[in-house]
Parts: C-alpha cells; structure tokens; sequence
C-alpha cells in the first residue's frame, strides 16, 4: 500500500466516542458531583465576535432565551445535589434575556454564588437599577465576569470589533464604583507568554482604579483559543499520566450546562459548555440524567480543556 493509500485508510480522529485514530483507549470523565450549574440564556448577543466560542451574534438564536421559571425548575432539582456551590450564566450576552435579573434573584436568594459572564455593554446598562439592587441583598454572592479580550484597545478590537472598547471598560468602571464583585476574562490567542499577559493586565487595571488581581488566575481568566482548524492530539487514557492530570480537574467533571435549542419543547443538559451545538455532549433533559460519562471525543476537549486547563467556572 502507498503511503497516499495508508493516509486516506486511516481512521479519522475524533471519529470513534470509545477509540482513537491510533487504536488507543480514549480517555472519558465522570461527573464526580455538581460543583457549577450552568444556564445559556440564548446565543443573541449585542456583538460578533471574530472567534466567539460558542458563535454567539445578534443573530444567531440557535439557543433561544431561558424562562425564569424554566430556570427555577432546575434550581428545585439541586436539592438532590447538595455539594452545588456556584450557579453560572452564559450567553450570548446573558443580559439581553429580559428574565435575568429574575433568575439572578432566584439563584441567589436560594444562597448560591452567582457568575455572570458579560462584555458590560448597553445590554447590563440598561439592567442596572436592577442590579443594584441585587447587590444591596446578595451583593458577596454575586460576581461579573467581564470579558477583555486583551489589555490593548486595538487587539480587543481586533476580536470584538470597532467601539467596543470604551463602553466595555466604562460598565467595568460602573460595577468596581457600585461595589460589584468584578472578575476578568482574557484570550491568549496573540501568543503572548502568560507572565507578560498580567503584567499587561495589571498596568491597564492599576490605570482605571480597578481593584482586581492580575495574578489571580480566578480575578483574571485567560482562555486558550479553540481553532476548529488547529491540529490538537487525541486524549487517550494514558495522557492522564503523562501530562500528571487527572480526569476529577477536567470540568465537564463537576459541571452541566442547561440551554434550549430553537424549536425544543423542552431545555436539555449538556456535558460542556463550550459544545452546545454537538448532540454527543447532551446528556438528557433533567439533572437526574447527567452522571453519564463524557468521552473526550472532540477537539476541544483536548485543546481547551485538558491541554489548555481551561475552566469557567470560578476557582
């Protein structure tokens, strides 16, 4: 056989849930309990990204709005649950889904921390009476994660797009002023060594009199890219050896994520929060079918997650 005839008879990656390319074990993680349960309130977002992880738009409504009640639904379930600390909210832009204050209100008053991930554009302005007054009642429970593609103007523009960066900064500003626990989220897509990335980062928050901690790997988050085109290696059951990991670190480990696709009766549960679009990653519709394992059988997981250490929910 050619070694042209080889290439196309070997089997694709990624192809097999149980089996990689090379014939190995593929690794897989089970739930080990429910640290961070996760709601995508909808993929509309006030912006388009270059690389939005989860292809969030003004247009895109794949995942359509959460209901408050929908989400007080779930929130019963985690009686069963007890060792739930942190209920977080993902978008789109969370704060374009008019029943957020309301499902914040509910998560909180049931005495979970709260993280919301959000640019702190118009869609949280125009909340904000709203949230102030939720943080004159829950106000330690509840964190804001802003996302800061990079500590230059032109590179997070790059990413979000032109005019983005003043209004991002100006919410963050309004939330430190307010007394509004304030987290950070970067990308490191621009190949810069992580040292180099919060020393960036701390001069741009020392700057604007913002109190976060730049070498607080919580305070400020930098997620690795995930390249649909990249070329990332199987995980296989060995790797959890060889990279000195192991599975109970990886997060689909201690996290769900609810979200309800266009057109559904009813809002699933996924592994990931990151492969809302992949049905391999969805484990039923309640919480009471989640504790399936998850086999790594996508890019992602290797890119993002074990090689990338990558987390979104807090430490």
């Amino acid at each position: 056989m050619t070694a042209v005839a080889e290439k196309q008879a070997a089997p694709a990656k990624f192809g097999d849930p149980d089996v990689t390319a090379t014939g190995e074990r593929r690794a897989s993680v089970e739930l080990r309990g429910l640290k961070t349960l996760w709601f995508n309130t909808g993929t509309l977002c006030n912006l388009t990204c270059v690389n939005c992880y989860i292809e969030s738009s003004p247009r895109n409504d794949r995942l359509v709005y959460l209901t408050a009640g929908e989400v007080a639904e779930y929130l019963d379930e985690l009686d069963a649950w007890p060792e739930t600390e942190e209920i977080g909210f993902t978008g789109g832009e969370p704060f374009m889904n008019p029943d957020l204050p309301a499902m914040l209100e509910d998560s909180l008053a049931r005495g979970y921390r709260v993280l919301v991930l959000t640019n702190a554009m118009r869609p949280m302005m125009k909340q904000a009476d709203a949230l102030l007054r939720i943080r004159e009642r829950y106000g330690e429970r509840l964190t804001l994660r802003i996302s800061i593609d990079h500590y230059d103007k032109a590179l997070h523009e790059e990413e979000r797009g032109e005019n983005t960066w003043a209004k991002t900064i100006d919410g963050m500003k309004w939330l430190a002023d307010n007394g509004f626990n304030v987290d950070v989220a970067g990308r490191t897509r621009w190949g810069e060594a992580e040292a180099e990335l919060r020393a960036g980062y701390r001069r741009l928050f020392a700057e604007l009199g913002v109190a976060i901690d730049a070498d607080d790997p919580a305070a400020l988050v930098l997620f690795p890219e995930m390249d649909p085109e990249a070329e990332v290696p199987e995980i296989t059951t060995a790797c959890w050896g060889k990279l000195g990991k192991s599975p109970d670190e990886i997060m689909c480990a201690s996290s769900r994520m609810v979200v309800k696709r266009k057109g559904a009766a009813r809002p699933a549960v996924l592994a990931c929060t990151l492969l809302a679009y992949d049905k391999a990653f969805e484990v039923g519709e309640r919480l009471a079918d989640m504790r399936r394992t998850v086999k790594l059988n996508h890019q992602h997981c290797a890119k993002f997650c074990v090689l990338g250490g990558a987390s979104c929910s807090a430490k």
